[in-house]
């Protein structure tokens, strides 16, 4: 087995991301450290004299050679704790950086500058909106998986090619879609997002949805349509109906849908999501 610095960093850098993406959280040393005997070595070095052990019985105390004092060190300034961004301000900042955007493509940039977010520091990279710029429909779905975190796209893997099938069979292709997730980061262990999470990332969602304008949503998934409708209700209770919600000042038909992953576990789900896209393909066309 090869030591960590035995690496090229970009080994180390893969290594890593395939300990994190398999749910580890924890390094250990191969063998147990004496720690106790680390320090005794320390104060060894340093000259100061190693703690009395307790004797059963008093003895005549030793001579000893007089010890040169040496002048106090100052002590080394402590280092600065990390603080973490208040939840409201860091909504706060999050809300100024979408709301100055003109266009999709200053939207990323100020998103990719964005640093209010703590599952930015453990995603690989932004899985930003792809597709057609100025749509007629918008597919949102949750967040991005390890696959979309490695890519760098959303809906990549099985999970898009089974997106690609259910679009496919109501006569729609991804090219003419602007496609995109509620939160742009992949979440570690693909865990479902905080609410603190979906509360800062909700800015740079519903300033994507007012740049790209479009005339429909198709919300996908049980945290993209609960996100985006406000609501507390399943998947189940929120699929197969129109509803409209209200982004930026405008309001926009939105239907939601199993999202892929369900399709890809059970397959069992084919069939109400299939009765979903053919009332949403029918809503599309009255």
């Amino acid at each position: 087995m090869n030591a960590a610095r035995d690496l090229h960093p970009e080994h180390l850098r893969s290594l890593l991301h395939f300990y994190a993406d398999a749910g580890v959280e924890w390094l250990l040393e191969e063998e147990p450290v004496d720690r106790f005997a680390e320090f005794q070595a320390m104060r060894a070095a340093r000259g100061v004299p190693a703690q009395p052990e307790a004797v059963s019985a008093p003895q005549q105390p030793a001579r000893q050679a007089p010890v040169r004092q040496e002048q106090p060190r100052a002590a080394a300034p402590a280092p600065l704790p990390n603080v973490a961004i208040p939840d409201g301000q860091a909504v706060a900042e999050a809300e100024f950086a979408a709301s100055s955007a003109r266009s999709l493509d200053e939207l990323r940039t100020a998103m990719e500058a964005f640093n209010g977010c703590n599952l930015k520091t453990s995603a690989r990279c932004l899985v930003f909106a792809e597709g057609n710029a100025r749509p007629s429909i918008m597919v949102i779905g949750a967040m991005p998986n390890a696959e979309d975190d490695r890519d760098g796209q959303p809906f990549s893997g099985r999970q898009g090619a089974m997106l690609d099938r259910m679009l496919a069979g109501i006569g729609l292709a991804r090219s003419d879609l602007l496609i995109t997730n509620v939160v742009p980061w992949r979440p570690p262990g693909n865990r479902p997002p905080s609410q603190r999470e979906a509360d800062i990332c909700r800015p740079f969602i519903e300033r994507q949805i007012a740049l790209a304008e479009p005339n429909h949503l198709l919300v996908l998934g049980n945290f993209a349509a609960r996100f985006l409708f406000r609501s507390n209700d399943t998947i189940h209770q929120l699929r197969g109906e129109w509803r409209e919600i209200d982004v930026c000042g405008r309001t926009i038909p939105a239907f939601a849908t199993l999202h892929p992953q369900d399709l890809v576990t059970a397959a069992i789900s084919k069939r109400l999501a299939w009765q979903d896209l053919l009332a949403f393909r029918a809503g599309l066309e009255g």
